[in-house]
């Protein structure tokens, strides 16, 4: 069988990777095309193009870059046509992905659409759930309550299970594995003195632009901290290194530090975290490290974002985390509301109050036994292939 896979940003490459593994462990004579990052690519699937020239978020930056997505487009079409694959499989990233779903549905009749992961059309932009069942043969879901939201507009769906939950479980056996190997006792201690902070900017070059600067200006406020940014090496040093030359001159940066493409590391030895919104607050809280998340918009005025949020926002919350949980478990702070007097209020709660400490990781526990009762890759792998064998 003949598989082509979409993946827009880091997140879809990691688990576009593990998608794959799995369907090799069902399918030995898996041919895999597609676009996406180094994860795929070493996982065995012949990439047609890179994430990191796709990963364009916003308007301004769709149109800044619109040569690019237009070639992004082309290629992925002329891909689809020269191979003719058994099943396309797209993985987030709706803003390309739904359009190449359609596309399949009208020149390639006998490839079957999976989407992998879909929009979070139970959030905002409720009117695409008609075109994404319309130009889909099947949905695989990763949130247990995206099958009744489904049901509600007379939609079936398969929920496999969380691969953001599946990853963090293999990670904490391979972990306790290797320290029983060592003879290892190492834990995360708490010192009531010096502390850890974790900064999660993002991924995307602007989110690390907007984010991080505020990030560091509050961190670097407590005293007694090691600050740890989580990079990621798809960006480069740069970028980073830019920021903090920036700021140097403001404020005291010898206690941060980068580490590159770790960030399960920090997290389990960080007393707290300051999150990107994004999936990177769900592996925070999987990984039972404190945290406040933190959202940059632009135009983020408050008249403006009061009027427009419960337009284009169907739900209470912003976080996956509070999502999953029905309440608020972590400190949103978005757009307005994200400025460096809330920042460091909340940082503080996270650091020194001992009981909203524990009441957050109490919530954590419940979503955590929720997301890990299902292997999501072999899941998704197996309705993919009893899907294609039905041809």
């Amino acid at each position: 069988m003949k598989y082509f896979f979409i993946a827009g940003e880091v997140s879809g490459d990691t688990h576009g990777a593990s998608l794959i593994h799995a369907i090799k462990e069902l399918d030995k004579q898996a041919v895999f095309y597609g676009m996406g990052g180094d994860k795929m690519k070493k996982a065995g699937c012949r990439l047609l193009q890179d994430y990191r020239l796709m990963a364009y978020m916003g308007v301004v930056a769709v149109i800044k870059n619109l040569p690019q997505v237009i070639r992004n487009f082309r290629i992925a079409k002329n891909g689809l046509i020269d191979a003719e694959p058994d099943a396309l499989i797209l993985i987030d990233y709706p803003s390309f992905n739904l359009k190449i779903a359609r596309f399949a549905k009208r020149h390639l009749p006998k490839t079957k659409v999976v989407y992998y992961i879909p929009p979070k059309v139970w959030a905002w932009k409720q009117w695409r759930i008609h075109s994404l069942v319309k130009n889909t043969d099947d949905i695989l879901t990763i949130f247990p309550f995206e099958t009744a939201f489904y049901n509600s507009f007379n939609y079936t769906v398969h929920y496999v299970g969380n691969p953001t939950a599946e990853k963090i479980q293999q990670y904490l056996l391979d972990k306790e594995r290797q320290e029983k190997q060592e003879d290892s006792t190492s834990k995360k201690t708490t010192n009531s003195q010096q502390k850890t902070i974790a900064l999660l900017p993002g991924s995307r070059q602007s989110e690390i632009k907007n984010c991080l600067p505020k990030m560091l200006k509050v961190a670097c406020t407590i005293e007694n901290a090691d600050i740890i940014i989580a990079a990621t090496t798809v960006m480069g040093p740069q970028i980073y290194q830019d920021i903090l030359s920036n700021l140097s001159s403001d404020i005291d940066i010898k206690s941060v530090s980068l580490n590159f493409d770790k960030t399960y590391e920090i997290l389990e030895k960080a007393d707290a975290a300051i999150v990107n919104s994004g999936t990177a607050t769900l592996e925070t809280a999987l990984l039972d490290c404190p945290q406040v998340a933190v959202y940059h918009i632009a135009m983020g005025y408050k008249p403006l974002v009061k009027l427009l949020r419960p337009l284009l926002f169907r739900i209470p919350h912003f976080t996956l985390v509070n999502i999953l949980a029905g309440k608020q478990v972590i400190k949103e702070l978005i757009a307005y509301e994200f400025s460096v007097e809330n920042l460091s209020k909340e940082l503080r709660n996270l650091l020194y109050d001992k009981n909203y400490r524990e009441q957050m990781q109490s919530d954590y526990h419940k979503i955590h036994s929720e997301l890990t009762s299902l292997p999501a890759s072999i899941n998704a792998a197996s309705r993919i292939m009893a899907l294609t064998n039905a041809n």
